[in-house]
């Protein structure tokens, strides 16, 4: 074998690694439940690790009867405010979960020696 020869054993042996290691993660974040919040804890979403929102809640002392519009708007301000919340902390734990595994594609030995890895 000259020097530079890839190892098509190792090389198979290290894309099925990686390729458990990401199944792993996925499930992982599918299986996770991250918390946003707005407003003091007002409103909180909950999503899933890929984003996915899972539930909502509201507290009931926003709900102000006496102005509906006005509680409308406020209550819409809040939801998206939570959203955003769960939503870039779903984001983290993605780059946190995934993120080792990207950088093994594209770098250092194994696949990022290969074009177009």
């Amino acid at each position: 074998m000259n020097p530079g020869d890839v190892n098509l054993q190792q090389l198979l042996e290290q894309a099925q690694l990686m390729q458990q290691q990401l199944v792993s993660a996925q499930q992982e974040l599918n299986d996770a439940q991250i918390e946003g919040s707005s407003g003091g804890g007002l409103v909180t979403a909950v999503v899933n690790g890929s984003g996915e929102l899972l539930e909502l809640k509201i507290d009931p002392s926003v709900i102000d009867a006496g102005d509906a519009q006005d509680t409308a708007d406020t209550i819409a301000d809040l939801v998206i405010a939570a959203v955003r919340d769960a939503v870039r902390a779903a984001a983290d734990l993605q780059q946190e979960k995934l993120g080792p595994l990207a950088q093994g594609l594209g770098g250092g030995p194994g696949l990022g020696q290969l074009p177009g890895f």
